[in-house]
């Protein structure tokens, strides 16, 4: 547990890092104030996040998971930019070629052609990051053999975790693989033997999912059935795709 949760605290610094040196190219990339302003006060505020996130220890779940809540808000308003400078581009390339029957306007439009290429060719590489999915509405609960909500570890035969991966215009459509991972009390991970890759290691996972995602907001619920004896405590659940934690909750039983 404690392992897997110094890994999940070293990617959400990796990626702030990453959020706040793509704010600061963007800064250079466009000559508009209002907007370089704007820039400025979202990096100001990443650094900032990222500040209290080397602060906190890995241990301190219910922190881990506020900043995680933070990242994946960051990760939008990043993705906002992205597409706002994207378009701005695009119009701006629009206008050049509108102007392209004097030789001088000519010339100056391939020019401006020619940068927004190489800006665009940035660009993708900050969508790349920004396609990342996200799970929200995180919600895990055992059941009774009724179907019930069960509250003590002795009932539970079976754990129901439901989320919903969010709307993301700019990632990839088709078919996702979603792997979830409960670990138990004692650190151990309830698992049928299954890995996926994760940091260049292979993690056990608990159930995998395979969704037909469209970009737009998706219902998902997963099932274990429980087949061993577990423990009363806090249970863990988290939840990766195309190799990155895209969500985290935890919910508890009594003996």
């Amino acid at each position: 547990m404690l392992e897997l949760a110094e890994m999940d605290k070293r990617e959400m610094e990796n990626e702030y890092e990453q959020f706040a040196m793509q704010y600061n190219e963007m800064k250079m990339q466009i000559n508009n104030d209002s907007l370089v302003a704007q820039l400025e006060q979202e990096q100001k505020r990443t650094e900032e996040l990222l500040e209290e996130l080397k602060r906190v220890k890995s241990s301190d779940a219910a922190e881990i998971l506020r900043l995680k809540k933070e990242l994946a808000t960051l990760r939008e308003v990043l993705r906002s930019y992205v597409l706002q400078i994207d378009s701005l581009n695009r119009m701006n390339e629009a206008l050049a070629k509108e102007n392209s029957n004097l030789k001088t306007q000519n010339r100056q439009s391939q020019e401006h052609i020619s940068n927004l290429s190489r800006e665009n060719e940035t660009l993708s590489s900050k969508v790349e990051i920004a396609s990342q999915l996200d799970a929200t509405g995180i919600h895990a609960e055992g059941r009774n053999k009724r179907g019930k909500t069960a509250k003590k570890i002795k009932d539970v035969k079976k754990f129901v975790i439901s989320f919903t991966v969010a709307r993301n215009v700019t990632t990839t459509t088709g078919i996702r693989s979603l792997y979830l991972r409960i670990a138990t009390p004692t650190g151990d991970v309830l698992s049928k033997g299954g890995t996926f890759q994760f940091e260049n290691r292979a993690l056990e996972y608990s159930i995998r999912k395979d969704i037909e995602y469209t970009g737009e907001e998706q219902q998902v619920t997963v099932y274990w059935d429980v087949a061993e004896t577990l423990s009363a405590g806090t249970y863990r659940v988290d939840i990766f795709a195309d190799g990155h934690n895209i969500g985290t909750t935890s919910f508890g039983f009594e003996k």
